[in-house]
């Protein structure tokens, strides 16, 4: 707009654009000018609206002023930044934003001695403002860094001008950076929830309910936060290492079973951390452990099926080394006692190696399980053996009978020859 022109408002409503050349990623948000002609007089609902939404979505908020404005009641904006002051009491819970108040059109007065009359009147203010019991000695610095800057005029001095805009905007890089002009930041929305969050507070102001940034803050890192989650266990259900994996269980024993299934869960958990991360502690630790049960809750299966497989080897294993001890001709509860051991020592092993850290399965009714079927087996061993052992000795007793009964009528016939009375 050419100055020839006349001034008017050259912003309206509220735009968004990313900061070029400024890291770490930035956005700079302009609101229209709050003391334009455009919307009449009385019409200061979206300047008291855009104000509070810039509070509360900023890490830090630009105040333009002009020089000759700082002392006065009107023209400095105190009506509306007590408004603001207050509705932040009201609406807010203490997120540490930076106040960066710009005195344009800077005259021969030197800043050292303006700022102090501008911090001044915003802690007077800020005194003035009703506070709710919970923050009645609550003190400006708990929501507010203040910061002053000065600009010279563009039209008398531009180099000038040009000059300290350029020094101004150096601020801005590694702003969140400890020491930076936001670097005790407090209460963030992390950037992949800001289009959401922006949305929602926007929302509220307009509906002029009262605004927690807490509980907002909450809400915004349990939408976030599912998503994330939901996102991570689609993924890991259609893994190709987990389907693989999940196959490979169903058909029998598989070496390493814990250890690999283990990564692949770690892998997914590591990456919902990444992305949540800076979302609300709470929420974020929540829908982790949802997330982390549910995937859980998807491979116990695969393991009880490598559980099923360690048992049935288990027992076979222990029928053939039964079978070979007593072959070699070793006592049958020797045989039993040594074989059950060596069998249940190497499910344990295997059961100790399926098994997982991110969850604390139980192999124990599997074990159990295994128990009796060897216990079963070992008396139906023992009943086979009596029966062998049985039918034997009938074999060897119709033998005998069998040799005895002419032996005897020998003997008696032996008795009977004359003379060997």
């Amino acid at each position: 707009m050419l100055l020839e022109e006349g001034k008017s408002q050259t912003t309206k409503g509220i735009w968004l654009a990313k900061c070029a050349e400024i890291e770490p990623c930035t956005i700079v948000m302009d609101l229209e000018g709050t003391d334009g002609r455009e919307r009449g007089e009385d019409d200061t609902a979206f300047e008291k609206q855009s104000a509070l939404f810039a509070l509360a979505v900023s890490d830090i908020v630009l105040i333009n002023m002009w020089c000759h404005d700082i002392g006065r009641e009107q023209a400095a904006n105190k009506p509306l930044l007590k408004t603001v002051f207050q509705a932040m009491m009201r609406l807010f819970s203490p997120r540490k934003t930076t106040l960066l108040f710009v005195i344009r059109d800077k005259s021969r007065t030197p800043l050292e001695n303006l700022e102090p009359i501008l911090r001044e009147d915003i802690q007077k203010i800020w005194d003035t403002v009703p506070k709710p019991q919970a923050h009645k000695e609550t003190p400006l610095s708990e929501f507010f860094n203040v910061e002053v800057v000065a600009l010279s005029s563009y039209e008398e001095k531009e180099e000038q001008f040009k000059e300290q805009v350029a020094s101004l905007r150096q601020r801005f890089f590694h702003s969140i950076a400890p020491g930076g002009l936001a670097g005790d930041r407090r209460g963030v929305v992390p950037a992949s929830g800001f289009s959401f969050s922006a949305q929602q507070i926007w929302k509220i102001i307009k509906e002029n309910k009262d605004l927690d940034l807490p509980a907002h803050k909450v809400m915004v890192a349990t939408v976030r936060c599912e998503e994330i989650a939901n996102e991570k266990f689609a993924d890991f259900a259609g893994d190709e290492d987990w389907l693989q994996l999940e196959e490979a269980a169903q058909v029998g024993v598989v070496r390493n079973f814990g250890k690999k299934l283990s990564s692949l869960l770690d892998k997914c958990l590591s990456g919902y951390d990444v992305e949540a991360t800076y979302f609300d502690d709470a929420v974020r630790t929540a829908k982790r452990q949802q997330l982390e049960s549910k995937l859980l809750q998807l491979v116990h299966p695969a393991f009880q099926s490598v559980l099923g497989h360690l048992r049935s080897k288990a027992l076979d294993d222990f029928k053939a080394s039964l079978d070979n001890a007593l072959g070699r001709g070793e006592g049958f509860a020797i045989a039993a006692r040594d074989c059950t051991k060596s069998v249940m020592t190497s499910f344990d092993e295997g059961s100790k190696d399926a098994a997982i850290a991110q969850g604390k399965w139980d192999s124990s009714k599997v074990r159990e399980k295994l128990h009796r079927d060897i216990d079963a087996h070992v008396a139906s061993a023992r009943a086979a053996k009596l029966s062998e052992l049985t039918s034997k000795y009938e074999a060897w007793a119709n033998l005998t009978k069998h040799l005895l009964s002419p032996l005897k009528l020998f003997l008696m016939q032996l008795l009977m020859i004359p003379g060997r009375q």
